[in-house]
């Protein structure tokens, strides 16, 4: 039996996979008590990105499976990903990212620990210092979500996991959500409220880590995707407002924060709340609208 289905969706890094991908065979290679099998996903690259996987992958030592899904959408090609996965847990990184060495034996480790169903995100460090400072969790030690708490950013998907019932209940990402698709991101936050919704737990473990190198310098890139946080964030809210109490309070401590003049993670944003919340505005308004003219996918 498979212990890990490790996903990793691509598109268009024919020059920067090879570091991802050596960094799996390395850590597979530390971990001599496990099976896993690694998953990659072609998301319509239109760069050498097939060849490279396709030479990459023959003759590794653990199962590789490639499969290439040519409609763009982060959670459309995680979807593949799911359905095709065998493992007990069930892993996800990006394309953009390195394990550690000791990621799988972590992982491993973490989840042992737990009873199923469970979800747990890992740590993820920043791989180049001079990239901005986003898209990373820093905390050292272990938490648990509180259910009432928006779980956007306690963990995320750049690096996931879960054991293989929580598919079974939660069900497949919504393909409308995330990278390359209309509402931009938070199809990673739409499945953890989904399965908090159903009393899944959701954990932090810092032990099983990876560095991301996001490579966004400029601050006009870490606008750019702060914005499609929030507005993502946003069509979220407009998404459950009629089925989870919970979005009422946190629009409402959106609107409380607006108080707090945090400048955040980027300097050219000197007020974040105000910046978060008129993003979150928009998506909700743009969620609103989708749902009015095709009412039976909202």
């Amino acid at each position: 039996m498979i212990d890990v289905s490790l996903l990793i969706c691509t598109r268009n890094r024919s020059r920067s996979l090879a570091a991802t991908l050596a960094s799996v065979e390395a850590a597979a290679g530390q971990w001599s008590d496990g099976r896993i099998e690694l998953i990659l996903v072609d998301n319509g690259s239109t760069d050498a990105t097939a060849a490279v996987i396709r030479h990459w992958a023959t003759d590794r030592p653990f199962t590789v499976r490639l499969l290439s899904e040519p409609l763009p959408g982060l959670a459309r090609a995680r979807n593949m990903a799911l359905r095709a996965a065998r493992g007990r847990i069930v892993a996800m990184t990006d394309d953009d990212c390195v394990l550690h060495p000791d990621y799988f034996t972590r992982l491993a480790s973490a989840f042992a620990e737990q009873p199923a169903p469970v979800i747990i995100g890992g740590r993820i460090l920043l791989g180049d210092p001079a990239d901005l400072t986003l898209t990373v969790k820093l905390e050292d030690h272990p938490m648990i979500a509180e259910p009432g708490v928006f779980p956007g950013g306690f963990v995320m998907g750049a690096n996931l996991a879960f054991t293989a019932d929580v598919r079974r209940l939660v069900g497949p990402f919504d393909e409308r959500f995330g990278a390359g698709a209309p509402f931009r991101a938070a199809e990673d936050t739409d499945f953890l409220m989904r399965a908090q919704a159903l009393g899944v737990a959701i954990r932090y473990d810092p032990g099983f880590t990876v560095d991301h190198h996001h490579g966004r310098r400029r601050e006009d890139e870490g606008v750019a995707l702060l914005a499609g946080y929030g507005f993502g964030d946003g069509a979220l809210y407009a998404k459950h407002i009629g089925t989870d109490r919970r979005v009422h309070r946190w629009l409402a401590q959106d609107l409380h924060n607006l108080g707090d003049r945090f400048a955040g993670p980027v300097a050219t944003i000197r007020h974040f709340h105000a910046f978060r919340l008129r993003h979150v505005l928009a998506g909700f308004a743009a969620y609103a609208r989708a749902a009015i003219r095709s009412p039976r996918s909202a």
